[in-house]
């Protein structure tokens, strides 16, 4: 789904709840790629996390080998780690979930804290002002997580938190799943810098998140889309025209996934748009992610955020392949979250 929407990001800055703890901003220097070897340190700073590009290429970093640490040491299964021991996560959920839910309540549960899930009888600005559910939020629990329809209701919830708030997903945006996409693809190749990413299906979300991604970490990334389904156009100009990374937009899959490092897909009918599934299956005709696509590709990886519609966006044999790493993403948010959360709080660990 498009939207006029651009992400600026917001000012990192302290929360008055938070004002005992210093403050740190990561050094300006030119910054390092982000490696396998790259020596992990989670910055101190307190933040909002609503757009990928909220954090500068340093926390980002710093937040993806954070979290390679913290799996890779098994962090999550040490009854000594205790980082969010007496800190509870209220998550607002105006969406249904899977994956998001059960990465953040257990990512809590397992490093000392507490999640309290808020489903769609809240009723952000429906039933009551998003600003007024923040408020409350703030003031008996530690961290927000929300996962809405309409961006601006997360922007609204920001603005009045006196926490910090994560955006679990929009209809503009998705960047916890985006920064768990970079933590598979750092474990798959041993860099995320260089990347080539190519998205086949609808420019929605997903792409979003990429384009900011884009913004701060050098990568090589292709939406391909039916020209109808264009993402925002606004944002990808704006990032391309940073030069940081190569983007580009494509209305052929077939071409666009040759020598691809990674090929990423998503449902052609997010969650809203199910009235729509008919139409969109004529518009997305060719689109379907293949054994045969696969095969042009550099030896490349699949990756899917899930759920999968196996047999419209991807077939099967793809979903089961070997080259299939779509569990291993969807595990990767758990970790990925924590590290978002530890450093929106200015926890080191």
């Amino acid at each position: 789904m498009t939207s006029g929407f651009i992400g600026a990001p917001l000012p990192i800055t302290p929360f008055p709840r938070r004002s005992s703890k210093r403050f740190v901003r990561c050094s300006s220097a030119a910054p390092q790629p982000v490696t396998a070897k790259s020596k992990s340190k989670l910055p101190s700073f307190q933040s909002h996390f609503l757009h990928v590009d909220d954090f500068s290429a340093d926390q980002i970093r710093d937040v993806l080998n954070i979290a390679k640490k913290l799996k890779e040491e098994d962090s999550l299964n040490d009854p000594d780690f205790l980082p969010m021991q007496k800190l509870a996560l209220s998550m607002v959920f105006a969406k249904p979930s899977a994956r998001t839910r059960v990465s953040f309540e257990t990512a809590m549960y397992k490093s000392g804290g507490h999640a309290l899930c808020l489903g769609p009888e809240v009723g952000v600005n429906t039933r009551e002002a998003a600003k007024d559910v923040s408020r409350v939020l703030s003031g008996m629990t530690d961290i927000i997580m929300a996962r809405l329809f309409a961006h601006n209701d997360i922007l609204e919830m920001a603005e009045y938190a006196t926490v910090p708030v994560i955006n679990g997903l929009t209809d503009y945006n998705h960047p916890c799943q985006i920064v768990a996409d970079a933590l598979t693809i750092l474990e798959s190749r041993g860099s995320v810098d260089g990347a080539h990413v190519v998205y086949v299906g609808d420019g929605n979300n997903i792409v979003h998140s990429w384009f900011e991604l884009a913004a701060l970490i050098p990568i090589r990334f292709t939406c391909a889309c039916p020209k109808s389904y264009l993402p925002n156009m606004q944002l990808f100009e704006k990032v391309q025209q940073m030069g940081i990374s190569e983007l580009q937009i494509s209305h052929d899959p077939t071409d666009a996934v040759r020598g691809a490092d990674f090929v990423y897909t998503d449902v052609w009918a997010s969650m809203g748009q199910k009235d729509q599934a008919s139409e969109r299956e004529g518009a997305f005709e060719g689109f379907q992610i293949t054994g045969d696509m696969m095969r042009l590709t550099n030896d490349g990886k699949f990756l899917h955020c899930l759920p999968a519609e196996r047999g419209r966006e991807c077939s099967d044999e793809v979903m089961e392949a070997d080259y299939s790493i779509v569990f291993q993403q969807a595990e990767n948010r758990m970790h990925a979250q924590l590290a978002i959360m530890l450093a929106c709080l200015g926890i080191g660990v």
